[in-house]
């Protein structure tokens, strides 16, 4: 895994964009488990406490868990613009992405972190799309990164529940396709 800070700014404005585009909080989003008030409630609970992680900054969640969480307000297109650039300034030093950093009770390396962060923008860019019904603007380079993150932590995040069963996608199929499968997603449904 390398520094791919250059595609998360990108990837954010694009996660913004798609968000915007939901026509209500209540839409319901290609993660099961989430309407988009539900999915960005996700990234409001998780986002600060990954951009305290990697300054090595202590961090108190504002709930024992994110289901216990409620962190939209009516101001969340200006909260998610305000997120985002908080967790893209913590990655901007190259140095952000190495050694290691502790996230939730366990040691990971650095650009590991990095590159969740670059999953987390475009997978939830594109679990929103079901909601918003927009298309995904996502590079190849920065759907190249996200399906090696997949590959790499593809059997560890499964176990851990963050990554679904994997989805067969043909090798054909375009490279955001691939990574959206390698994650548990069907990109043709």
């Amino acid at each position: 895994m390398s520094n791919h800070s250059g595609l998360l700014a990108p990837a954010a404005a694009e996660l913004r964009r798609v968000a915007a585009a939901a026509p209500s909080l209540t839409a319901p989003t290609a993660c099961a488990d989430y309407d988009v008030r539900g999915l960005l409630n996700h990234l409001f609970y998780w986002g600060p406490w990954l951009a305290a992680a990697i300054r090595h900054e202590s961090y108190e969640p504002p709930a024992p868990s994110e289901a216990e969480a409620s962190l939209v307000g009516d101001d969340w297109p200006k909260a998610l613009e305000a997120l985002t650039d908080d967790v893209i300034a913590a990655l901007t030093p190259p140095e952000a992405w190495t050694g290691t950093i502790t996230f939730g009770g366990s040691e990971l390396p650095a650009a590991v972190v990095g590159d969740m962060v670059l999953g987390e923008f475009v997978l939830h860019a594109w679990d929103l799309t079901r909601a918003s019904g927009v298309a995904l603007n996502c590079s190849d380079e920065a759907a190249e990164a996200v399906l090696a993150f997949a590959a790499a932590m593809g059997e560890k995040a499964r176990a851990g529940g963050v990554f679904g069963p994997e989805v067969a996608v043909p090798e054909t199929a375009p490279v955001l396709h691939r990574a959206l499968g390698a994650t548990g997603r069907d990109p043709y449904a």
